[in-house]
């Protein structure tokens, strides 16, 4: 693992997913840019002292001589972080599993794809909320004709938690969250706007044709957008809107995804995650519960327990874990360039959607949302 030492959040959510199907085990890290704090980290999750590195250069080129050295390793550090530590482990044929977005910017993103695509170790991408099996089971609907012809895809992620200047007093998640230095020109499009967006792109399949956005800072002296407004137009003609906002009084996690073609539609929320509510035009709505009746195969094959005990968060990035895990054997295995076996995970091809979204908003918006197409 590369970040995720002392006072980082989402370092210890990937450990957690990482064990959950023994799939994993952490036996190396690089945890901080602070040298002792990254070696009280190391001690505190029980590493050996000689797999504790001081930075994730070292790592990368004593793991990849060592015979018994790292197979993969996780990205967890913030957005800035993320190309420099990925570009070290790919050079050496290392896999990387790195949190979103990709990266700080859309050039260095390309440069990254770049150099995966010479590569012969794998780049997966943990949107976690494409492991959720509702998503799976709204994604195979989708594919299967259910909801018809697609027309009208809307999708929100609504946060409170930045109403105020939380930044400025030294909470690390919002310090380095509205510092363009190290979150990239994004802030809120960039943190869970590129979910909300991903999502749509992985449940429905539509390929944008054009954008218009509208990226607002409410809170006075914030340097980065704290609420997005995004109108889609996609091929073939269906059309979408995007909301993202950070400054919602009243939700927490609020991810919603409603999406409706001319035979139905389905509604999906994060916070009540094992349920879904499909429409077929002239009946009543039907509520199909993880494992429950109507529950397709798609969301049993990353469903651990019976229906009406509940998985969510951890369950879904673990799903996106054990996938990665499937994919990195299959390559071992001298499967070839392609070979990842059954595996969603999103990867390369993602991260640049995701970023050219955010490069769209950001243009977009400075011309007064007017519409522009996607550069990726």
């Amino acid at each position: 693992m590369v970040g995720g030492g002392e006072g980082a959040f989402i370092g210890g959510v990937h450990r957690i997913a990482a064990r959950i199907d023994d799939q994993f085990e952490l036996v190396a890290g690089a945890f901080s840019a602070d040298a002792e704090k990254g070696r009280r980290s190391g001690a505190a999750l029980g590493l050996a002292e000689d797999r504790v590195y001081g930075d994730f250069t070292a790592m990368a080129k004593r793991e990849a001589r060592l015979k018994d050295g790292i197979d993969a390793v996780a990205i967890v550090t913030p957005n800035h972080m993320h190309v420099p530590a990925a570009r070290e482990f790919l050079r050496r044929g290392i896999h990387v599993i790195c949190d979103k977005p990709l990266s700080a910017s859309l050039p260095e993103a390309r440069k990254l794809a770049a150099l995966a695509a010479k590569s012969d170790a794998l780049l997966l991408l943990t949107h976690n909320y494409t492991g959720y099996p509702m998503i799976r089971q709204a994604r195979e609907m989708v594919a299967r004709g259910d909801l018809g012809a697609l027309r009208v895809v809307q999708v929100e992620y609504a946060q409170d938690w930045l109403t105020e200047p939380l930044e400025e007093t030294g909470q690390k998640q919002a310090g380095w969250r509205t510092d363009p230095a190290q979150s990239g020109a994004g802030g809120c499009v960039g943190d869970i706007g590129t979910h909300a967006y991903n999502l749509v792109r992985f449940v429905t399949g539509l390929t944008p044709e054009a954008l218009s956005a509208d990226l607002d800072t409410f809170v006075p002296g914030r340097r980065v957008d704290d609420n997005v407004q995004v109108m889609l137009r996609f091929e073939g003609g269906a059309r979408g809107m995007l909301w993202a906002s950070q400054v919602a009084v009243g939700h927490e996690n609020g991810l919603r995804l409603r999406i409706y073609g001319d035979r139905g539609g389905i509604d999906w929320h994060q916070e009540q995650p094992n349920a879904l509510t499909f429409a077929p035009f002239g009946e009543a709505p039907r509520r199909i519960t993880r494992n429950g009746p109507g529950s397709g195969t798609a969301a049993a094959a990353v469903s651990r327990v019976p229906a009406g005990h509940p998985e969510g968060y951890l369950e879904g990035f673990a799903n996106l874990y054990t996938e990665s895990a499937i994919a990195i054997r299959a390559r071992q295995e001298g499967g070839g360039a392609d070979a990842t076996g059954e595996c969603l995970v999103p990867g390369i091809a993602e991260g640049l959607e995701g970023m050219a979204f955010i490069d769209a908003c950001l243009r977009s918006s400075k011309r007064n949302a007017a519409w522009v197409t996607l550069s990726d």
